[in-house]
């Protein structure tokens, strides 16, 4: 099985397209990988590398939160066997920058964990309650690990999260 990852970089202060696509592959195997998810043959995903802007004008039509996030999850509906294209990932520039500096975390590692996280939500994971938060949160954590990268919530509680991220 192999995923095709479709990249657009639409702001201007994200790293070079290729550094970028390198890194979303990586992300995008890795998760897909833990999860276990059993996909399409050649299925394909589309992440949106935005801004702050972007994805406030999103996120209050999608989720009628009318302010920035780090990232939004649109899965395709249909079972995940079937279905060719998993869905859409938009991340935004400045918030991702902006948490990584208060999170002491690399610019790279944090927009990694957007990926691994957007990935999570189009293969079906959420963090509506704590259970849920619980489950995809262990499941970043190893995916992390697997990337080199340190725990991505180091420091939070489950759900905490869940107010800042799609």
């Amino acid at each position: 099985m192999s995923v095709a990852v479709d990249i657009i970089v639409s702001a201007p202060l994200w790293p070079d397209e290729q550094a970028l696509e390198a890194l979303a592959d990586k992300a995008v195997r890795a998760s897909v990988a833990a999860s276990g998810a059993r996909l399409a043959r050649n299925v394909e995903l589309c992440i949106s590398f935005s801004d702050d802007a972007s994805i406030r004008e999103l996120n209050a039509q999608w989720r009628k939160q009318d302010k920035p996030t780090n990232v939004l999850s649109f899965p395709t509906p249909g079972a995940l066997k079937t279905k060719p294209m998993l869905g859409d990932i938009v991340i935004a520039q400045e918030t991702v920058a902006r948490e990584a500096l208060e999170q002491d975390k690399t610019f790279l590692d944090h927009t990694t964990h957007m990926i691994v996280h957007g990935v999570l939500h189009l293969l079906g994971y959420d963090h509506e309650n704590d259970a849920d938060a619980e489950l995809m949160e262990a499941l970043e954590r190893r995916i992390a690990a697997s990337l080199g990268l340190g725990d991505p919530y180091e420091g939070t509680s489950p759900l905490q999260h869940a107010t800042q991220t799609d």
